[in-house]
């Protein structure tokens, strides 16, 4: 008898034990929630310049060549005007200064002939592009023609570059 009551008794136990367990994975549930993810995109570009140096004039056509960097978000039109100058020249007539005295007659172009002339309004050659997202390399064309008379110095000019968007 004593030893029914134990088998009895331990099955019992491992009865509780099972229930317990069946019961702990019943009481398990899981809930959801959802939410929104949301971003803008603000159209941008920035424009950064490397200088121009026609290096010694003695007088004959000089050639020179720099570029601008413009980075815009991707699809973003834009254009790329450049202005006067800082030395009381003009977009289609632009003079570097010098020291002493004396004015130095120099073009930007946007072209590798420099036939078209590169200002900073709609008719004086505005450079158009999109925006890749990633910068794109613009080449600026100089040339200080030839047969000016300025007198021996160092002659320098500040140019704007303007990205419009």
């Amino acid at each position: 008898m004593r030893r029914n009551r134990v088998i009895l008794a331990g099955v019992g136990i491992l009865g509780t034990f099972a229930f317990s367990l069946l019961s702990t994975q019943a009481i398990s549930a899981t809930a959801t929630a959802t939410f929104a993810v949301s971003a803008s995109i603000v159209a941008g570009c920035g424009i950064t310049a490397s200088p121009l140096a026609f290096g010694a004039y003695t007088g004959v056509q000089a050639d020179a060549e720099s570029s601008l960097s413009v980075n815009c978000t991707n699809t973003t039109a834009y254009s790329v005007g450049l202005g006067a100058g800082t030395s009381g020249g003009t977009a289609t007539a632009r003079q570097m200064s010098g020291t002493p005295a004396g004015i130095l007659f120099y073009a930007l172009y946007s072209d590798v002939t420099r036939a078209i002339n590169w200002g900073d309004t709609g008719g004086t050659g505005l450079i158009t592009g999109t925006g890749s997202g990633s910068a794109q390399v613009i080449p600026v064309y100089g040339r200080v023609a030839a047969g000016q008379l300025s007198p021996p110095g160092t002659y320098a000019d500040t140019m704007t570059a303007t990205v419009t968007f």
